[in-house]
């Protein structure tokens, strides 16, 4: 293969898709998930920007070392084929539920604001091709888009001025307002809302200026870090305690008391062009999943990106009890944890198996 073909994705590239990836339909809900901590949580999203970007470290150096394969090749390089394969697995499993939990929630919230009670099977089918579609691009179609939606949805900040006039300014104090117990626990709800900067390891190999690389995941990471901050820094300012710990999305109230002279319900319109940033988080999860998925089977198929999106909307789909369903996707969640130690773990192997070769 020419390297010069393979390596396609530039600096600004690597930039958006770090930060569309992150900022998802978590934002939206974060305010709700740090809620143990009351008003004080308004500055935990920098907390999680530090840990991101420490995270980050381990992934770049490794790919660095191994500057043609991603991550799915790297555990068959490193763990043999069985085990590598096997890593692989779970981690295709663990992509396609990601995907339909970022679907789920979103046509939840879509069905609460714009389609009210109607049935989402429609638009979910719509959604999935254009997903399809999208991907069938490769990695840098998913960059473009990227770019294309952050510029489209940047505007929706503007739209937290009214909470922010109409907000407390002394709901962020005191700062140190809570407990060692109430801290974890808004930590490990809170946490995956920086999920997603990990993918870096699977399109690593595509990016010409591999040098770089941390300085432009970092760049990305933190644009989402400070988008996500001022969405729950104006989220404290404008609710109380007890709204931040029972509205399930404090920022769709922000976008509700939004007050134009020639246009009514901001929320609709926020909800509906808030599915660009969906799409850019899902797609690169899909092409990460078919990566994963010709990995498996070691052949690279178009058709890998229908079974993949055909699994993702019998999982949306199926009649699950709403409780069995809402466990299965906050279990898979915390396999985001994992991701974020992992690639430290194979440095580690990486370094011993290389002192083991040279004795």
């Amino acid at each position: 293969m020419d390297k010069n073909k393979f390596k396609v994705l530039n600096s600004y590239h690597v930039v958006f898709l770090v930060q569309n990836v992150i900022v998802g339909a978590t934002v939206l809900s974060l305010p709700n998930r740090l809620s143990s901590m009351g008003y004080s949580q308004w500055w935990m999203p920098l907390i999680f920007g530090v840990i991101a970007n420490i995270a980050l470290i381990p992934i770049i150096w490794l790919g660095l070392k191994y500057r043609d394969d991603n991550l799915f090749v790297i555990h068959e390089k490193l763990l043999g084929k069985w085990l590598g394969k096997s890593i692989n697995t779970v981690l295709l499993f663990y992509f396609i539920i990601v995907i339909a939990a970022v679907c789920a929630s979103y046509f939840q919230l879509i069905q609460v604001s714009v389609l009210i009670d109607r049935p989402i099977t429609g638009p979910l089918i719509m959604f999935l091709l254009l997903l399809i579609y999208i991907v069938s691009g490769e990695i840098k179609s998913i960059a473009r888009f990227c770019i294309i939606a952050f510029f489209i949805t940047i505007g929706s900040v503007y739209f937290l001025k009214w909470g922010f006039v109409a907000g407390d300014i002394r709901h962020m104090m005191p700062i140190f307002n809570f407990n060692r117990q109430e801290f974890y626990t808004a930590t490990k709800n809170g946490l995956l809302a920086v999920g997603g900067f990990e993918l870096i390891s699977f399109y690593f190999p595509h990016i010409i200026n591999q040098k770089k690389a941390l300085k432009h995941a970092s760049l990305g990471l933190w644009i989402s870090v400070f988008f996500t901050f001022v969405f729950t820094f104006v989220s404290v300012m404008y609710f109380s305690e007890w709204q931040l710990k029972n509205l399930l999305y404090p920022v769709l109230g922000l976008f509700k008391e939004v007050e134009l002279s020639f246009l009514d319900r901001i929320d609709v319109l926020a909800m509906t062009i808030w599915v660009f940033l969906i799409l850019s988080t899902t797609a690169t999860y899909l092409w990460v999943a078919k990566l994963g998925l010709d990995s498996i089977r070691s052949t690279s198929k178009k058709a890998h990106l229908y079974i993949i999106a055909g699994l993702v909307y019998a999982i949306v789909q199926f009649p699950f009890m709403v409780e069995f369903q809402k466990l299965l996707f906050e279990r898979i969640f915390s396999v985001m944890y994992v991701m974020l130690i992992w690639p430290a773990v194979l440095c580690i192997i990486h370094v011993l198996s290389q002192k083991k070769n040279e004795g």
